[in-house]
């Protein structure tokens, strides 16, 4: 049942449908504009397109770390402790290994940032 609070009608609805038949098909982009392509990743972009990075994952630097953790926690996280950081991020429903990696952290220590946190998680990892 249609409650007509859609922004688009119908009619619309399958307009757009049809204009993209095309592109789900075949699997790459149909338009012989170059510029209407969506850019392919760089080679010093962080590693997020592949998946969640975690600490301790192939290329999980401590950019992309910083990035995830930012994705997920946000601004209104800090200043904050791990075990207050691992209750947001098990609310937020992040991936296990981000969490377990911040939930070994030092139970005392307290971080203002994400730059903090994540500096944090890279140190840890990369030590005996």
């Amino acid at each position: 049942m249609q409650r007509g609070s859609d922004r688009l009608s119908r009619h619309r609805d399958d307009e757009m449908k049809h204009e993209l038949q095309g592109l789900l098909r075949s699997g790459h982009p149909t338009r012989s504009e170059e510029w209407n392509d969506p850019e392919p990743t760089a080679d010093d972009d962080p590693q997020v397109w592949g998946g969640p990075v975690t600490p301790g994952s192939e290329g999980a630097s401590l950019e992309g770390v910083r990035l995830e953790l930012a994705r997920i926690l946000g601004r209104s996280s800090f200043p904050a402790t791990p075990v207050e950081l691992v209750r947001v991020l098990r609310r937020k429903n992040a991936p296990d290994a981000l969490t377990e990696a911040v939930a070994g952290l030092p139970r005392k220590d307290q971080y203002a940032t994400v730059q903090e946190l994540a500096r944090a998680l890279t140190r840890t990892e990369g030590t005996p």
